[in-house]
């Protein structure tokens, strides 16, 4: 069985991304002879050329391509393995949330407070992410828990629970065509401008690259764009800007999302804990 070391698979992903050996190995804190040896290496082992070099260019093979792809999710395994083995074994671990600002569905504080009740409760972290990495938070162990909106989070290896569901409406400027509207269809919206949001695969609006709920609001206030959320992402509404309800776009739904395997005891009593903040 052919294996490459952790630290190999560093070399090939530096080398890659950079496309030069000097700021691979600045990067990587060595030498540039000592880095050039260890890909030769690393090829000489794998029976297959990485990388095509000339005194003036580096390039990834088909091959090296392949091995930069699979071998950044390996080390992302790696890192998010030792991360939850050392949080399994910390007693005293604290949990954390993950979530956008302002994306609670203003039933945050209930929930904490629902879970300051239970008996071992910790120290709840929050940490604020953008709209591009709550999942990745998830998935390699950087937090426990987060609230994530369905159907635009992508939630597969994700265990969940829907806290609460609401309807979507589209944000207009004041003086918008639509503003007046007691309410309009996805049709209705069509010629529009929409946010493109930094850093999510498939976005398709045609608008400028927003990375937040604020900056893309101000973008609207001065008529570059409008958007399609979850009324209470919203609200209050702020001066100068309509909420208009949108009734054929399916609903959003809050959700408490989760790595599915994470069966830790203090993952599911706060999953107890959030769905009792939320029943009637």
């Amino acid at each position: 069985m052919i294996e490459l070391e952790t630290r190999e698979l560093e070399y090939v992903i530096a080398l890659a991304d950079e496309l030069h050996f000097g700021r691979a190995a600045a990067r990587l804190s060595i030498a540039q002879p000592a880095l050039s040896k260890a890909i030769r290496r690393i090829e000489s082992r794998l029976g297959v050329q990485l990388f095509i070099r000339s005194s003036r260019h580096v390039g990834l093979t088909p091959a090296g391509e392949a091995l930069r792809e699979h071998g950044r999710h390996a080390l992302n395994a790696v890192s998010a393995a030792v991360r939850n083995a050392r949080r399994a074994g910390d007693t005293q671990a604290r949990l954390r949330l993950v979530l956008k600002p302002g994306g609670d569905a203003g039933l945050l504080s209930a929930i904490l407070a629902e879970y300051a009740h239970r008996p071992a409760a910790r120290q709840v972290d929050i940490l604020f992410s953008g709209p591009a990495d709550r999942t990745d938070f998830l998935r390699d162990g950087r937090a426990d828990v987060g609230l994530l909106y369905a159907p635009f989070d992508d939630l597969d290896g994700l265990a969940h629970e829907t806290l609460h569901a609401e309807d979507r409406v589209v944000i207009v400027p004041s003086g918008h065509r639509l503003a007046r509207h007691a309410s309009v269809r996805m049709s209705d919206l069509e010629g529009e401008t929409l946010p493109c949001w930094k850093g999510v695969p498939g976005s398709d609006g045609t608008g400028p690259e927003v990375a937040d709920v604020v900056q893309m609001l101000h973008m609207i206030k001065v008529h570059r764009m409008i958007a399609v959320l979850p009324r209470s992402l919203v609200e209050p509404v702020p001066a100068g800007l309509v909420c208009v309800p949108v009734t054929d776009a399916p609903p959003s739904r809050l959700v408490l999302a989760w790595n599915e395997e994470d069966r830790r005891p203090l993952v599911a009593s706060f999953v107890t804990a959030a769905l009792g903040a939320v029943t009637p």
